[in-house]
């Protein structure tokens, strides 16, 4: 008879095992008989703003531009396309693929600031920009204010600075 030691974490290290293989990205995905991931993949996206325009950049490797659709309605843009997996040679005999194929959707909701009458995209090097031009109401702007006993001509965001520095 051999003796096992008792390990108090055995089945704590199992559970994690087991939450860990459903994270691996795997969810979602099918795989066809070749072995090759199909299905949900998402590229990559940054969005930032800067004082004038709200920016959408999406990384789509390998993609030509026939093979995504981008469209803005109700304030929501979409992109969706679909990269596909092509064999070089029937004769290839692929030991490892990593890269996911398959359609993708994404969908993103735009502030009410912007304007999607004025937007524009432009793709190079696998990676889509999207600017879309906020309203000229909602842009900030400077609004000088007239001073009193000789002062000079200040501007609200200047007054701002001096009120709070006197509250702090």
């Amino acid at each position: 008879m051999t003796i096992t030691r008792y390990d108090p974490f055995r089945d704590l290290r199992n559970l994690q095992e087991e939450v860990n293989r459903l994270f691996t990205g795997n969810i979602g995905r099918t795989y066809d008989d070749e072995g090759i991931a199909r299905g949900s993949w998402q590229p990559s996206v940054d969005i930032y703003e800067n004082k004038d325009h709200i920016v959408l950049e999406a990384e789509l490797p390998g993609m030509n531009r026939e093979e995504f659709d981008l469209s803005i309605e109700n304030n929501v843009i979409t992109l969706r396309g679909e990269r596909r997996f092509e064999k070089r040679d029937d004769t290839d005999n692929y030991h490892r693929v990593e890269r996911a194929y398959g359609s993708f959707t994404r969908s993103f909701t735009l502030p009410n600031t912007v304007s999607a009458e004025g937007a524009n995209a432009e793709y190079r090097n696998g990676v889509l920009r999207v600017t879309i031009p906020k309203r000229a109401e909602t842009k900030a702007r400077r609004i000088e204010v007239q001073g009193e006993g000789g002062e000079a001509v200040k501007t609200i965001e200047a007054k701002s600075e001096k009120a709070s520095a006197a509250k702090g």
